[in-house]
């Protein structure tokens, strides 16, 4: 998980309009963000490397240098999600910002709380990225095996695959939505842990979110019925009175 001061994500905001800057650090400091501005390409890539920063939303036509240019050397030295901002709806410009490394493409005029979703959205991903990352390195359970940081993750019978945002137990494909995708993913991405429902709320649903902990409950419920559709035994989610919830890792090992 992004290690950030205080606990909040800081996004940086790079784009030479004061007008949306001003509206879209408003946005996102209005659920809990911190923001770091830049109006140039150069000071874009100085502001990257003197903080620390969790995601970028950077805009593609910039003075000195341009996002392409930041998004590439951004993409040299880190793996930090970008968003690249552009007033053409241009497919060849989405296709040269993918290339390049941007993770997602918005076009101007865009509505402010679409783009704070998706910056929600992707500090999701980058949250589960760096844990499973980090479960790959340590010895999780004798009879569970975890690839990662790739996309496609194996953990004993179940699979996910972090880009498609589809599972699988064994062979049969798992219906999720994507809440419970991501708190499965997160399970498996610890599973030595008992997870409280106040920090399943903060890490899966968002650093921000603010909702009835018993949504927690009533996820698990549906999660846990989706698996035994698919075969997955009944109790691999399993509660821990009092406390919350975790994954059950050496009844993953039916492969």
């Amino acid at each position: 998980m992004p290690t950030t001061v205080g606990g909040v994500p800081t996004i940086l905001v790079v784009d030479d309009e004061p007008s949306i800057v001003e509206v879209v650090t408003y946005a996102l400091g209005e659920v809990g963000f911190a923001t770091i501005t830049a109006a140039t390409g150069p000071a874009a890539l100085i502001a990257a490397r003197e903080n620390h920063i969790d995601l970028v939303i950077l805009d593609v036509m910039l003075p000195g240098i341009d996002g392409f240019t930041v998004c590439r050397e951004l993409r040299a030295t880190s793996v930090v999600p970008i968003i690249m901002l552009t007033a053409r709806d241009d497919e060849l410009d989405r296709v040269v910002g993918l290339e390049l490394g941007a993770d997602d493409y918005v076009v101007k005029p865009f509505g402010v709380r679409e783009l704070v979703a998706r910056v929600r959205a992707l500090l999701r991903r980058s949250d589960l990225t760096t844990a499973l990352a980090a479960a790959a390195t340590e010895s999780i359970d004798p009879t569970a095996t975890i690839t990662a940081p790739s996309a496609l993750v194996r953990f004993g019978a179940l699979t996910l695959d972090l880009d498609g945002h589809t599972a699988q137990w064994l062979t049969t494909k798992i219906d999720l939505t994507r809440i419970q995708f991501d708190l499965l993913a997160w399970f498996v991405a610890h599973p030595r842990r008992v997870f409280p429902r106040e920090e399943l709320l903060q890490h899966v649903w968002g650093h921000t979110y603010t909702g009835d902990v018993r949504s927690v409950d009533s996820m698990v419920k549906r999660l846990r019925s989706r698996l035994r559709v698919a075969g997955a035994p009944e109790d691999l989610i399993v509660g821990v009175r009092d406390i919350g919830y975790r994954i059950t890792a050496t009844d993953l090992a039916s492969n």
